[in-house]
């Protein structure tokens, strides 16, 4: 595990207590159950910006507190655990685009509303069913930029988007020229296929050619958190019920073969965690970022994907239903092991940092 300050094992504790207290996965059920596009509490998200949860890793002259990338992904993880919906990685992701490569004046516009929950941001890079930042259509003439998003996140709730363009990032305000499709997923977020036709762009003319993987890179340390997240809680909870139930007159997690498999998981969350934990350290250290990150996203992909699957096993037929939580872990996983980079591409993406 990453060896932590005061301030961010405050920070971590802080997360910890309010998420159990204010953000169980009943108000996850609430949020589902309401039906509305943007899919998640705007009032328990201003309460995280008025945590500073929002501006964690934007500078303290434009609001934040510049904590750094390990100590969000303390945050995003706690916020896995109980599912809890909110705009805060991809307003953190688009922040850190503007931090990366934003004019002083962008800067002093966006980060200060970003930081505070005033405006919220999100990025809008695929165009396609899969992730595949090498395939980008979307152009900007005078100004004015067009081109179609696929399966953007958190879309019905930004006020801001960062796009992908041919020739680099752009800022889009929502209005005119903006316009949202909405896509259903299992996860039951927010999510949509988003047209730009002809809408006022902004660019971010700043952090060179390798902006756009940089951000790309940011994202998928920050979703292998939340994931982290997730599998940590599917592992506690899916031990806890072993521990209770009852089968045949014995406990089940009194048979071998089940204890075998909670270990196996055990040693697998470890892993994960060491990976993902190193990708953020990466970014905040600014070395080995696109290696670290791609670990940190495949790995989290490998693990989290085995632990619902293994949920669901061993809670049984039960854990099919909708009365218990664990089938809503899976549904979300499935989502974000497609985020930013399935295995096979992260796979494929390493192989060519590595030289092959």
């Amino acid at each position: 595990m990453a060896v932590l300050n005061e301030e961010q094992e405050m920070l971590r504790d802080m997360a910890r207590e309010w998420t159990v207290n204010e953000s169980p996965v009943t108000e996850f059920r609430k949020v589902r159950a309401s039906g509305e596009p943007e899919a998640f509490n705007r009032d328990a998200y201003a309460t995280m910006a008025q945590m500073g949860w929002a501006g964690v890793i934007i500078p303290e002259e434009h609001g934040g507190s510049d904590f750094g990338f390990l100590s969000a992904g303390l945050v995003v993880e706690e916020l896995g655990k109980t599912l809890t919906a909110s705009p805060l990685v991809m307003n953190t992701v688009a922040a850190s685009a503007i931090v990366l490569g934003g004019s002083d004046e962008q800067k002093a516009r966006w980060l200060p509303r970003l930081a505070s929950g005033e405006a919220i941001a999100t990025l809008a890079v695929d165009e396609g069913p899969s992730h595949d930042p090498a395939k980008i259509e979307t152009s900007v003439s005078d100004g004015k930029l067009s081109g179609t998003k696929a399966f953007v996140h958190e879309a019905h709730g930004a006020d801001l988007f960062v796009v992908a363009a041919k020739d680099g990032l752009y800022l889009v305000e929502k209005g005119d020229g903006v316009a949202l499709t909405t896509r259903k997923l299992t996860d039951q977020r927010s999510h949509a296929d988003v047209t730009f036709d002809g809408a006022a762009a902004e660019k971010l003319a700043n952090g060179g050619d390798s902006l756009l993987d940089d951000v790309l890179d940011r994202a998928r340390v920050l979703t292998a958190a939340e994931m982290l997240g997730m599998a940590q809680q599917v592992f506690d909870d899916t031990l806890d019920y072993l521990k209770q139930r009852v089968q045949f007159n014995q406990v089940l997690a009194s048979f071998q073969a089940l204890q075998h498999r909670i270990a196996d998981l055990f040693a697998d969350l470890a892993q994960m965690r060491s990976a993902v934990e190193a990708g953020l350290q990466a970014v905040d250290a600014g070395f080995g970022v696109a290696r670290a990150a791609t670990i940190a996203k495949a790995e989290a992909n490998r693990v989290m994907h085995t632990m619902a699957n293994e949920g669901i096993q061993l809670h049984g037929g039960i854990g099919m239903t909708d009365e218990y939580d664990v089938g809503f872990y899976l549904k979300r996983a499935r989502v974000l092991e497609q985020s930013f980079g399935s295995s096979s591409w992260l796979k494929d993406r390493f192989s060519k940092l590595s030289g092959y």
